[in-house]
């Protein structure tokens, strides 16, 4: 049963044919564990599956940080590590019944954290990469609700996931790597409480998650947020029918609707216009109306800018999208 579907072909009072969402949630009984020996450096179609779980289900899954926990020391030399190994993802998980066409509604309960995390740049890295001339690691630990980073300065721990999505249809995409598919998004929004909207290309998904963050700024521009180990909480539903852009954050105060392209530029551009024609279709608003509303109360973000494609995000109010009367699959 899927957890919730849009009904076309009821007409309004103006005899104008409406998208009417029904709610079906499905809650499965069942919890289930995947530990971090169970990764997978790309997504793709024809990894065999880490675990099969049914629609609805609860699953922990912990997850290595971005470097697989090989970094031990702040003075390590950045040659000892295994390159090949950067943002491994826990996974795959195989969702029964979901299928090409659907989207696969990644309910994010809870985010846990290890005691400690790791920041690094260096020549040719991040923002600041060509004004480097030697590499750095850094320590960040984790003090109840803050962190504190470089300089003894505390920040809040605000958790998230950095890398989460579902396999394409065909070829594979490396973790590190952003896409309509998901992969490494590094959007602040993907945290606990919200919900994230994949599109699903393959049968079962194929969903995997790692890369969490203990904090991380919009556009990650050192080429590191605090990188951390853990552990997450997610609940899996499927979506069928569903007319609206993915990937998609539907958070408590707002949406996001995010885009990735070889450039920002494109990447916002690419937001922006998924965002308003997704408006315009589902609040029946002429597309220069949509425009407008996002000109006016949208707000565009950037995710990251330190990855092979950019990533950014239209962000829209959720009481702007209530007054407009626009269904939310979740």
């Amino acid at each position: 049963m899927p957890a919730g579907e849009f009904k076309a072909g009821v007409k309004d009072m103006h005899g104008r044919e409406e998208i009417a969402f029904e709610r079906r949630h499905v809650m499965s009984t069942a919890a289930y564990t995947l530990d971090s020996t169970h990764i997978v450096y790309s997504l793709a179609p024809y990894h065999p599956p880490a675990l099969s779980v049914p629609e609805g289900a609860v699953v922990h899954i912990e997850t290595c940080d971005c470097f697989e926990n090989q970094i031990e020391r702040e003075d390590q030399d950045f040659g000892t590590l295994d390159w090949s190994r950067i943002n491994p993802a826990t996974g795959p998980v195989y969702v029964e019944g979901a299928a090409p066409g659907d989207l696969l509604a990644v309910h994010i309960l809870d985010i846990q954290l290890a005691k400690r995390g790791i920041m690094t740049t260096g020549p040719g890295l991040g923002v600041m990469g060509d004004q480097l001339s030697e590499n750095a690691i850094r320590f960040a630990e984790i003090d109840q609700d803050q962190v504190v980073l470089p300089g003894g300065v505390r920040a809040p721990l605000r958790p998230m996931i950095g890398v989460i999505g579902v396999a394409p249809a065909c070829g594979e995409v490396p973790c590190g790597t952003p896409g309509d598919h998901g992969g490494n998004m590094d959007c602040t929004r993907i945290t606990a409480g919200a919900v994230l909207l994949l599109p699903v290309s393959a049968p079962g998904a194929l969903f995997a998650l790692g890369d969490l963050h203990a904090a991380m700024g919009d556009g990650e521009v050192g080429v590191s947020g605090v990188e951390i180990a853990g552990r997450v909480t997610v609940r899996l539903n499927v979506v069928r029918g569903a007319s609206c852009p993915a990937p998609m954050v539907v958070s408590p105060d707002d949406v996001s609707v995010i885009a990735s392209a070889a450039t920002l530029d494109e990447a916002a551009e690419l937001a922006t216009k998924r965002a308003a024609t997704w408006l315009s279709a589902a609040a029946r608003l002429h597309l220069a109306d949509a425009a407008m509303l996002l000109s006016a109360a949208g707000r565009l973000r950037i995710c990251q800018i330190v990855d092979p494609l950019k990533t950014a995000r239209m962000e829209i109010d959720r009481r702007l999208l209530e007054q407009l009367g626009v269904p939310l699959p979740v």
